[in-house]
C-alpha cells in the first residue's frame, strides 16, 4: 500500500507548512479533515480542493459537496474519491480553499511517495509541523496558549519585585552621586 506525503503550505507564506501522511486509498475527505486539524481550524465552512499543475493553476474540482455556483465540469465530491486516483506524478500539486468567506488557500504538494506502511501511525497523520500557522478567528501570538501559563509562573504582573517604570528611581534622587570632590572628584569608582 503506497503512503503519500504531502506538504501543506500556507499560500501567504511558505515558510508555514504542514507534512501530513495519508494511504493512497484515503479520500480527499480524510486529507480536508488532517489539513484542518493540522492547522487546527474548526470544520465549519464549506471547502475545496483544486487538481494544479507546476504552475499552481487550478484544474478540476474536487469539492465537499456540489455548491450553489457555476461549473466548467462537475466536481469530484471529496468523500468518494480517494487521493491515489487524482496523483498524475510524483509531484502532483493541489490547491487547497477552506472558508469560502476568508478564502483561507493552501498549496498542497506530493513531497514523497513510500511503500512503507509504519504500524505506529493511523493515517492520515501530521508528520511535521513548521512555522506559526493562521489563526483562524482573530490573531495568535508568538507564544500562543502558552502564554498565561509563563506569565504566572513568572509572575510578569505589573510591579513585580525588580520590575518598574522606565525612570522609576527609588530615593527620587539623580543617579550620580556627588561626593564633594568638585569636577573630577566623581572619577573614583
Amino acid at each position: 500500500m503506497a503512503i503519500l506525503k504531502f506538504r501543506v503550505f500556507f499560500e501567504e507564506d511558505d515558510a508555514v507548512y504542514r507534512d501530513v501522511v495519508i494511504k493512497h486509498t484515503q479520500t480527499f475527505f480524510d486529507l480536508h479533515n488532517v489539513i484542518l486539524k493540522a492547522y487546527e481550524f474548526d470544520n465549519k465552512h464549506q471547502a475545496t480542493f483544486y487538481r494544479s499543475n507546476v504552475n499552481w493553476q487550478r484544474g478540476r474540482e474536487i469539492s465537499l459537496q456540489k455548491y450553489d455556483k457555476p461549473y466548467q465540469a462537475e466536481p469530484l465530491i471529496m468523500e468518494s474519491t480517494t487521493i491515489g486516483s487524482e496523483i498524475r506524478d510524483t509531484s502532483q500539486k493541489f490547491i487547497y480553499v477552506y472558508d469560502f468567506a476568508k478564502n483561507w488557500t493552501f498549496l498542497v504538494e506530493l513531497i514523497n511517495v513510500s511503500k512503507e506502511e509504519s504500524s505506529k501511525v493511523t493515517y492520515p497523520s501530521l508528520s511535521r509541523a513548521e512555522g506559526i500557522g493562521p489563526q483562524q478567528y482573530g490573531t495568535r501570538s508568538l507564544l500562543g496558549n502558552k502564554f498565561a501559563d509563563i506569565e504566572e509562573k513568572y509572575d510578569l504582573d505589573k510591579g513585580a519585585e525588580g520590575f518598574g517604570e522606565e525612570g522609576d528611581d527609588d530615593n527620587g534622587s539623580d543617579d550620580m552621586v556627588d561626593d564633594g570632590g568638585g569636577e573630577n572628584g566623581g572619577d573614583e569608582y
